[in-house]
């Protein structure tokens, strides 16, 4: 069973809609019970660092998560502020992240360019995965974030893309994947990247 992970922040419907359209079934659920079921598991998020942490942990699930992921490598996909709860820290909080990836999230800083930034960009291949189609080389996705991350080991970067600097929109660990843009709001990219993660790994 395909879990969508409900701790209280993200676009959850969205997700849950585009994994229909592919054809596949998902539950979208706060029950630990659930979870602990789960083959595959998606960590949505929009909002605070800290408050994603707090919720997780309120709601029992950081222990649950860390059993899943770590000890069963049940694969799992972070999207957004869910790929940021993956990273040790954040300039944006306080908390400690999952740590499941050798990585820091950092505050975007300029005096010329927007924050947030928003809207479509592209990435950029830094390895293979079959999380993307590798046929079609250039692909855009849809991005709202203040806070990006910044990876300590070269090996988990997956994609880069340029937004005041170069920042790591994807990084793939093992079992583990974390996206900084919205496949949900991505149009075609989005889906196959859906796609991908719940047929591939």
């Amino acid at each position: 069973m395909i879990i969508v992970i409900d701790y209280g922040m993200g676009n959850l419907g969205s997700i849950a809609n585009m994994i229909k359209k592919i054809g596949h079934k998902c539950l979208i659920t706060s029950d630990l019970e659930e979870i602990k079921k789960a083959t595959k598991l998606i960590l949505p998020g929009v909002g605070s660092f800290d408050n994603g942490m707090k919720n997780l942990q309120e709601r029992g699930m950081v222990e649950i998560l860390n059993q899943k992921v770590l000890v069963e490598k049940t694969p799992i996909l972070g999207i957004c502020l869910g790929m940021q709860l993956m990273t040790k820290s954040s300039e944006e909080g306080s908390l400690s992240g999952l740590r499941w990836v050798d990585a820091q999230t950092k505050r975007f800083v300029s005096d010329t360019l927007k924050i947030p930034h928003m809207g479509w960009n592209i990435i950029k291949h830094q390895k293979n995965s079959q999380l993307f189609d590798e046929i079609e080389r250039e692909k855009r996705f849809y991005f709202v974030h203040s806070y990006c991350v910044s990876c300590n080991q070269e090996a988990d970067i997956l994609t880069n893309t340029n937004y005041i600097q170069d920042f790591v929109s994807s990084f793939e660990k093992e079992n583990i994947v974390g996206v900084q843009f919205h496949p949900e709001k991505s149009h075609k990219f989005g889906m196959n990247l859906i796609k991908n993660f719940v047929e591939n790994f």
